[in-house]
């Protein structure tokens, strides 16, 4: 007797050894799977974090200005190790902008210098990225300076040398065939084409365009000139041409004329746009931006706007866009950025603005280091800033990685460059360094949205249904194979369903439109019009056949009704739609049609999110107590009464859980969408053409995107979004749950 209680005890101590065991292994693993979303949840903050910052401006050096006269003109290396400036004597200074190791080199120190031009009578620059810069010189002559750095490497160290280099082998270029004296120069290249616009001496504007060709039989390159002279008379503010040799822009004060250059050089005016001085005040600078696809003026009143071309009853038409507040006092000088649309304002009052035309972002204005800015210039990175104020120089860090995101930009409508309207655009790169960024969100978030809709449209209902019906009423011997089978599903891999859905099913359902919306819609008719038709039958025949079986009885109606709606498809084309179904959708009705679309993936993702709906609604409709059944049965209500009112008031929570489930698992859903669907970012619930989801977004720009960019870093704040998505579906999924549990648990 002793020794059985003993063994007993013993058993029992081993038991509660294991429970706790078991409650400590449970615990461990729901903390670690809690720490796991925590360390997601911050990593992903800690990687978006840095495109919210500010700009941040940190004073390096200051050193007299080299050289002799006036600056007209300052740039720098990519490097920001070698600064240069042109001046109004058409002296051309290489400067050291920092110490460098290995060389002697002290900030300011002049490497170079050269007289590229004699007595100039104007200057000009092109577009910052083309790199060049003009003189006009005596008897309206020409002459195109290159700054150049050659770059080589002595003991592992990299030494850039500056470089004098002239376009068109240092040779003059005659502008103006009468000789006059210009005053006034704009010059832009593209290949070895060129284009001239100027002002002479008598207020003439001339647009010379010098175009290349390339003889067949010597292989040497003539320029042809084609020669113009402007009607406009008056004094000219500003003259400039675009970098693609289309467009020459000529201001009168607030008076801007807009004319077309033909690929031949033809010239006429597009456009006169008069610039109301009460409402925007009088115009003091102008500038192209990044792209030259906008024009910014700076006005009296401190105000910057941004002008571009939009489509409209007359063509396309320069017109008011968006504008900045840059101070209170007049806008001196506006420099644009190589690439991207930011750009910097110099005020009459010497503070410096810096402004991102995309994100309507204000992103930086005061005085730089407590010193009035006369001009400032941006390397090519953008990286580092040097401004010249009086007779000093003064180099500063400039921290700006990422001025085209904000939170505006990307969750409301942005009017970008040559689009009609404000929209929401997703389109991240592209073959261009004139590309501007679209960075909006709200495309590819409506789109996940999409896909799971439509999803769920298509697997709730057979979801549901196969699961009430298996828990409720079938045989169990069916039972035992219908659930396992369901439920194997779910391990099949999505790429396979991605597959089967972009090679097989679109050109499918494209060909058989017709038969798969009848397959939809007279396929549910057939199973009411069957279950109708047995309710006639008589008694014993109906007896032969047990709940579980019954449900065999519809297999050959529905394959039958399934495969003659498809055998039927190319006639009702051909009735009722002249043969082409898909003509007459996007003809006729003016809808879209693509062949990967929403349709598409919706069956296809509705098979992935079928199995894990069914799995969990079933096992909460089978778990409902057999005695709150049977008691419902027993006062005198129907199966249907009985289900209705008892089991699935009971299973409500079980089934809203499924339902929740498989919407998470359709938010999520990557290679489905991306091989079923066009992937194409567009806000439309036509059932006919594509999306594009977070997720899917995320597998196909990832690979791509540079680390640390702003793209790179967009990318990881969708990640967050996604999170955010499927956080707040599984936390209304647990609280409205819960809400059903507590309501529906004293049944």
């Amino acid at each position: 007797m002793a020794a059985s209680q003993r063994a007993e005890l013993g058993a029992s101590n081993v038991r509660l050894v294991k429970d706790k065991a078991a409650r400590w292994g449970v615990t461990l693993g729901g903390g670690l799977v809690l720490m796991a979303l925590l360390l997601i949840f911050f990593y992903l903050l800690y990687v978006v974090e840095p495109i919210f910052r500010g700009v941040e401006i940190e004073h390096q050096q200051s050193f007299a200005v080299p050289g002799q006269g006036h600056t007209v003109a300052m740039g720098m290396e990519e490097q920001s190790e070698i600064g240069y400036r042109f001046s109004n004597t058409g002296e051309l200074s290489f400067f050291a902008l920092k110490q460098k190791p290995g060389t002697d080199w002290q900030p300011g120190q002049v490497l170079l210098t050269e007289q590229v031009a004699n007595n100039p009578t104007a200057f000009t620059k092109t577009q910052p990225q083309n790199k060049r810069y003009a003189y006009a010189v005596a008897d309206g002559q020409v002459r195109i300076v290159e700054p150049k750095f050659r770059s080589q490497f002595k003991n592992g160290r990299r030494l850039t040398t500056p470089v004098v280099g002239f376009a068109n082998d240092g040779e003059l270029i005659q502008v103006d065939p009468q000789q006059r004296t210009l005053t006034q120069l704009a010059y832009e290249y593209k290949g070895e084409s060129q284009l001239f616009a100027a002002v002479t001496a008598d207020n003439q504007v001339i647009v010379n365009f010098l175009q290349a060709s390339r003889s067949f039989l010597t292989g040497t390159v003539e320029l042809k000139s084609k020669f113009a002279e402007l009607p406009i008379t008056g004094p000219v503010d500003n003259v400039v041409v675009t970098p693609d040799l289309t467009q020459v822009f000529v201001r009168q004060g607030n008076r801007f004329y807009v004319y077309g250059v033909s690929r031949t050089g033809e010239l006429s005016e597009r456009q006169l746009l008069s610039i109301d001085r009460r409402r925007y005040d009088d115009i003091t600078s102008m500038q192209l931006l990044a792209g030259a696809s906008s024009v910014l003026f700076g006005h009296a009143n401190g105000r910057v706007t941004q002008w571009f071309e939009v489509a409209g009853e007359n063509g396309r038409q320069y017109q008011y866009i968006r504008e900045f507040q840059a101070g209170n006092s007049a806008i001196k000088d506006i420099v644009a950025e190589y690439y991207r649309r930011t750009f910097y304002t110099v005020s009459e009052t010497g503070e410096v603005g810096v402004f991102h035309t995309t994100s309507e972002a204000d992103l930086y204005f005061s005085h730089l280091d407590h010193v009035k800015a006369e001009r400032v210039v941006m390397d090519p990175r953008a990286n580092t800033l040097l401004m010249q104020s009086g007779n000093e120089l003064h180099s500063f860090k400039l921290e700006n990685e990422h001025p085209e995101v904000t939170w505006s930009g990307i969750w409301q409508e942005v009017w970008y460059e040559g689009y009609p309207e404000p929209q929401y655009v997703w389109q991240s790169t592209s073959g261009s360094d004139d590309f501007e960024p679209k960075f909006s969100l709200v495309p590819i978030s409506f789109g996940t949205i999409k896909a799971a809709a439509y999803a769920m449209l298509f697997a709730v209902p057979i979801g549901l249904a196969a699961a009430v019906y298996t828990a409720y009423f079938m045989s169990p011997g069916v039972r035992k194979v219908v659930k396992p089978t369901v439920e194997i599903m779910e391990a099949l891999p999505t790429v396979i369903l991605g597959f089967l859905a972009g090679l097989w099913l679109a050109p499918l359902i494209e060909e058989y439109l017709p038969g798969i919306v009848a397959t939809i819609v007279l396929v549910p008719l057939a199973i009411i019009g069957v279950a109708a038709l047995t309710g006639v039958l008589p008694k014993a025949w109906r007896n032969r056949f047990t709940d579980g079986r019954a449900a065999l009885i519809l297999l050959p109606f529905v394959a039958f009704v399934g495969w003659r709606s498809f055998e039927l498809s190319p006639w009702v084309e051909q009735v009722l739609f002249d043969g082409n179904v898909r003509q007459y959708i996007t003809n006729e009705l003016g809808i879209t049609f693509d062949q990967r679309n929403s349709l598409v993936v919706g069956i296809a993702m509705g098979f992935a999110v079928i199995p894990t709906i069914f799995s969990i609604a079933e096992d909460a409709v089978f778990s409902v107590p057999k005695h709150l059944s049977n008691g419902s049965l027993a006062l005198g209500a129907t199966t249907w009464q009985t289900l209705t009112k008892v089991v699935l008031l009971t299973a409500s929570p079980g089934i809203f859980s499924a339902v929740m489930m498989g919407l998470g698992r359709a938010v999520g859903e990557t290679m489905i969408v991306l091989m079923a669907t066009g992937n194409t970012p567009i806000m439309d619930w036509n059932i006919f053409e594509g999306m594009r989801t977070l997720s899917a977004n995320i597998a196909v720009e990832m690979p791509e995107s540079e680390v640390g960019s702003s793209h790179y870093r967009i990318l990881f704040l969708a990640a967050f979004v996604l999170f955010i998505f499927t956080f707040a579906f599984n936390t209304v999924a647990e609280l409205v749950r819960q809400r059903l549990r507590d309501k529906y648990s004293s049944m």
